[in-house]
């Protein structure tokens, strides 16, 4: 896909990421913002409006967030609701629900971009540039971008993307490829080390707090081969951390030895929970995660499902015990 050739002369550009924006959606959305707002003037482009829930604080370093336009209800976008955009381009979003809150401003928009990597993804807008394959939607951008106007903070955002997704270049969806791209990155003069260790592998005292509480109160079902584990609203307003600060939870689990699938939910409304799931060989949790109406990759993908946590872990555990 040609990117300046899908903008096609529009001068107001809308981007989105997916809900709880994660490393991949953050890091795609400003490498983006980024390299348009560089070309305002050769391009046209008057407007370029990034929106976004609540970001994790670790990411405010990257260049453009002060400019996020935070959506937390459809209160925050009155302002927008009758904007109509010349270009809405969606971000690692398998489906339009994933949107949400921007759902509005892309119906209004004249043309629509999915940019993503989920297998599961919908295509559910004009243009679909959708590659399975690639590690990250970071490593999609990475392809869509002239090389030659990759500045060294666009190198920042796109690597942020890939190691957030790739587990720090752990996980199976990393190939020779991502390698090569994360290597032209970091030639630009980037901090990497500091770049995974403070969005990745730091956490703050209360993050470790409720790590610690989420491992104590996991089980191991199934033979040992799934661990499980789950969090109330009592739990998460107890510790005060915000839904975001719960990344990586999910990771940690699956580290448990022997273990085949690991599944961490948390509760966001009243008996409404954020699954989310891992697996480590065969199971294949897209597959699970579809069944219930999300999506993700073989080896992580999540859904939302609602249900007491125990109700909701027999329904996932019944899928899980026909792949093993």
């Amino acid at each position: 896909m040609d990117l300046i050739k899908e903008i096609g002369g529009g001068v107001s550009i809308a981007i989105t990421g997916h809900i709880r924006p994660d490393g991949d959606s953050i890091g795609s959305a400003m490498a983006l913002y980024q390299y348009l707002d560089k070309q305002r003037e050769k391009l046209n482009l008057l407007k370029i409006d990034v929106f976004l829930e609540p970001i994790a604080k670790c990411f405010d370093f990257l260049k453009g967030t002060d400019n996020i336009i935070i959506i937390n209800d459809k209160d925050s976008l009155n302002d927008f609701k009758e904007e109509i955009y010349d270009v809405f381009i969606s971000l690692d979003c398998a489906s339009l629900d994933r949107i949400v809150e921007a759902r509005n401003i892309f119906d209004l928009a004249k043309k629509t971009i999915n940019i993503d990597h989920h297998i599961s993804n919908t295509n559910f807008a004009d243009i679909n540039y959708v590659i399975p394959d690639a590690s990250s939607t970071a490593e999609v951008i990475y392809g869509l971008l002239d090389n030659d106007k990759i500045t060294k903070e666009i190198a920042e955002a796109l690597y942020i993307g890939i190691i957030h997704d790739t587990g720090v270049f752990r996980h199976t969806n990393t190939t020779k490829k991502t390698m090569n791209i994360a290597g032209d990155l970091m030639s630009r003069g980037i901090e990497f080390s500091t770049l995974i260790g403070e969005t990745f592998f730091q956490k703050t005292y209360v993050q470790n707090q409720i790590l610690g509480r989420v491992l104590m109160e996991s089980q191991l079902v199934l033979g040992g081969k799934c661990i499980v584990s789950s969090l109330d609203t009592d739990i998460i307003s107890l510790y005060n951390v915000t839904l975001s600060e719960l990344d990586g939870i999910i990771d940690q689990m699956r580290q448990t030895r022997f273990v085949e699938i690991a599944i961490f939910l948390y509760e966001f409304e009243h008996n409404e929970y954020k699954v989310s799931m891992r697996s480590n060989f065969k199971v294949d949790v897209s597959r699970i995660a579809m069944h219930f109406g999300g999506g993700g990759h073989k080896k992580a993908a999540g859904c939302c499902m609602s249900g007491s946590s125990e109700e909701i872990i027999k329904k996932i555990l019944e899928l899980v015990k026909e792949q093993l």
